[in-house]
């Protein structure tokens, strides 16, 4: 077997390895509110996971993919070798996929954008020194993650104090969920079509131009709003049981909108995520099919491995992860986990669509806090926040020193 043949085989098994580990950690997250609110099963999240993290993943996952894959390295200062970016790139997905599995272990939800941008770091500064590094690509990377956070809570925040307002502490909560239930499934619907037509569904020749993508997103938004009203009339019927028990059946019709949320938390998650296990394993492609080049076809077989990998991570090894997030910072209930979801993966697909890579953790965690907040401050465990944050600091120095470890010995026995 030739060198090739082995850094292609090693750098395959790691991309899997991390795909399976962003499953394990990252997509938990994604599913954990829907498990922690009893809207869905475990079983029936990770079906919920399967058919739509691999639809993100294989349909719009390409754009992000780009961008972890390129502009974090200088190529130039890396030289002509392909073999070194090879080499580099499968020890960045080792060094990544390594520390998931220690975060996934202790009950930690990391970012594994954190950690496979810190692993590159950590490759590209042993390979061609501190200045082979673009801190600037990498600043603005950073900032998304501040950035994404907040708009995730305050997204999160608004529309819990919107719910609460228009719906629970209505006069009747059935009958006001009646009329707000249909108008809610029109952003879901429109954002979540908006998100695969616009550039996204090459495969099929749907990579729509904005303008047209936002009409067609909107006439099925408008349609399945339709045919939610009477779906909504059925389950929401008035009863004389009182307010509680009212305010408790509008809780189990908010199940239905957060089904649907988890749908397009795990589309998102797949159209950013899946970039962060097989944006380097594109390069490794990428360098020993072209050279070291800038740009680089991603292949389906690539984004196969990393949409397979993370379905099978959650089903296996993402329990632990869904117990934090699902219960452990606030008290969910499916009107809670709705509103999460849905700022989460309005943020995430944005940021999906303008190519940041953003973290789905920091993003998820700051939704869940903003809904928190809707609550009240009391109503947050900040001892388990504080275990989080602690967690999000180690990720990039650790995975950095490990990537160029991993990339000196690499060098030294090759």
């Amino acid at each position: 077997m030739d060198l090739t043949t082995i850094i292609l085989t090693v750098a395959s098994l790691g991309g899997l390895y991390m795909a399976w580990t962003i499953g394990a950690n990252d997509v938990a997250n994604a599913m954990g509110t829907s498990v922690g609110s009893g809207a869905l099963t475990l079983r029936n999240a990770i079906i919920v996971a399967a058919i739509f993290e691999f639809g993100g993943a294989m349909l719009v996952g390409g754009s992000v993919t780009e961008t972890i894959r390129q502009g974090i390295v200088d190529m130039d200062a890396l030289g002509s070798d392909p073999m070194v970016m090879a080499v580099g790139m499968t020890c960045c997905l080792l060094a990544a996929a390594v520390w998931l599995n220690l975060a996934t272990y202790a009950g930690w939800p990391v970012s594994t954008t954190h950690s496979i941008v810190g692993a590159v770091v950590g490759f590209g500064m042993t390979a061609g020194g501190v200045n082979a590094v673009d801190w600037g690509t990498v600043g603005n990377i950073v900032a998304s993650w501040i950035i994404s956070p907040l708009m995730g809570g305050v997204l999160g925040y608004s529309l819990f104090i919107f719910i609460k307002r228009a719906i629970l502490n209505a006069p009747d909560p059935l009958a006001s969920i009646r009329v707000w239930g249909p108008i809610l499934v029109f952003p879901i619907i429109s954002i979540l079509a908006l998100s695969a037509m616009f550039k996204g569904l090459k495969p099929l020749r749907l990579d729509l131009a904005f303008a047209p993508a936002l009409m067609i997103a909107g006439a099925l938004g408008v349609a399945a709003s339709l045919v939610a009203v009477p779906i909504f009339r059925r389950f929401a019927r008035t009863n004389a049981e009182g307010k509680q028990a009212n305010v408790k059946r509008t809780e189990k019709v908010f199940m239905v909108l957060q089904v649907m949320t988890a749908c397009f938390v795990a589309f998102a998650h797949g159209s950013n995520d899946v970039a962060n296990a097989v944006g380097p394993l594109a390069a490794v492609f990428g360098s020993i099919q072209q050279g070291v080049t800038e740009m680089v076809q991603v292949p389906y077989r690539v984004l196969l491995i990393g949409g397979v990998g993370i379905v099978v991570g959650l089903a296996t090894y993402g329990y632990k992860i869904m117990a934090t997030i699902g219960r452990r910072i606030t008290e969910l209930t499916p009107s809670r986990g709705f509103s999460a979801e849905f700022a989460a993966a309005t943020t995430i697909v944005v940021a999906s669509k303008l190519g940041l890579p953003v973290s789905t953790t920091h993003t998820l965690v700051g939704a869940v806090i903003g809904v928190g907040f809707g609550r009240s401050i009391g109503a947050i465990n900040t001892r388990v926040l504080r275990g989080i944050f602690a967690s999000w600091f180690i990720t990039v120095p650790f995975t950095a020193l490990l990537a160029a470890v991993l990339f000196f010995v690499a060098r030294l026995a090759l």
